[in-house]
């Protein structure tokens, strides 16, 4: 494994008085993409669901990214999570690795140290991850003291994103598709075997001369392997999606907002209807370069079990994009993300930039996520 130093600041304590979600924000001024706004406040109300989903259609077949809104955790809930994630990453580096994931073996549960590649030679990647499963018997496995000490609050987090957030994305998804309101929840139940996660995320503060040497660009552009990816806001900013013009955008952290992006199984299994967004992280601007960037992130995956078949949907036929006969042999969820894990981990250097993505096929690059 890479030794690596890295200039950061140095970490808050988990008990400091100003949450993470207070860091500073940047007084420069950015070129923001336009994102919808989806207000899960509605979702219940007479009508809201249809208003909610005439909101989204364009958003998710065009670019992918939104922001949702009023989705049930209040503001401390969240800032109690990056409070956990800090204090998990100031343990020391010989007791994380007690909980290493097996990388090599398409295995992403748990932790996965920073500097494990180089970017560039003499750069090393600056992420630093911790991966939680779902909440069951067949997902138990040893974890830090600092995050059993919180279990119970990790697994009220993490269960309300998939129940309350989560299955009404997907209802909304359905509803666009002309689907019955269940078709994609029928793909991703809580009781049944996947590799979805809640994870926690550090992005190590670089120097000035490994951000010039990466021309800025930490993360090449990519897509998120699973469904969908839900980021909690955090107010670094150097999150940027591509437009479908083909223009890098950067992607505010709106408050109090999760923001979501669709990712490759969901795009397969509409056909490539719902648009998985080809996105990437750069360096913060000079106010904030000096931070590290903490993530409290949940990836939303099928089970392991779901062909990657696109849906029967009135919409799609209007659109041209009825599943062909070849892709009724498409992969499974668990056997496509099984080969980006393995082929992304397996490479020296992080990939460039790819081409956005229709369909399974062998041929795809895959890029680490």
């Amino acid at each position: 494994m890479p030794s690596t130093t890295v200039a950061h600041a140095p970490a808050k304590s988990a008990n400091t008085k100003t949450p993470y979600s207070e860091t500073p924000e940047s007084e420069q001024d950015f070129d923001w993409v336009d994102l919808a706004i989806i207000d899960l406040s509605l979702f219940d109300t007479p009508g809201g669901r249809e208003k909610l989903a005439f909101q989204l259609y364009d958003a998710i077949k065009n670019i992918g990214f939104i922001y949702v809104i009023n989705f049930g955790l209040k503001q401390e809930e969240v800032d109690e999570q990056y409070e956990i994630a800090q204090a998990l990453f100031e343990l020391p580096e010989e007791e994380k690795l007690k909980y290493l994931a097996d990388l090599d073996k398409g295995e992403y549960i748990g932790y996965k140290p920073f500097g494990l590649r180089e970017v560039k030679p003499g750069v090393p990647e600056n992420t630093e991850v911790y991966n939680i499963p779902k909440f069951g018997p067949e997902y138990q496995r040893p974890h830090p003291n600092v995050l059993k000490e919180h279990w119970a609050k990790i697994e009220k987090f993490s269960r309300h994103i998939h129940d309350q957030i989560v299955t009404k994305l997907f209802k909304l998804f359905a509803i666009v598709l002309e689907l019955p309101e269940d078709y994609f929840i029928n793909f991703h139940k809580y009781e049944e075997t996947d590799s979805s996660y809640l994870r926690y995320m550090k992005y190590h503060a670089r120097t000035k001369e490994q951000n010039e040497a990466l021309e800025n660009i930490w993360l090449k552009g990519h897509s998120d392997f699973g469904s969908l990816t839900l980021l909690f806001r955090q107010p670094i900013v150097a999150l940027q999606v591509r437009t479908p013009a083909g223009e890098w955008k950067y992607v505010k952290p709106y408050p109090e907002s999760i923001t979501v992006n669709v990712a490759d199984t969901l795009q397969f299994l509409s056909n490539g209807f719902l648009k998985s967004s080809i996105h990437r992280v750069v360096a913060p601007p000079p106010d904030q370069a000096h931070l590290d960037r903490l993530g409290v992130l949940y990836f939303v995956r099928p089970g392991d079990d779901v062909k990657l078949v696109g849906a029967d949907s009135p919409v799609l036929e209007r659109e041209g994009l009825i599943a062909s006969a070849e892709s009724q042999k498409a992969l499974t969820a668990k056997e496509w993300i099984s080969k980006r894990i393995v082929a992304n981990i397996s490479k020296k250097e992080i990939e460039v930039e790819k081409e956005d993505l229709n369909k399974v096929g062998d041929g795809l690059t895959p890029v680490y996520t």
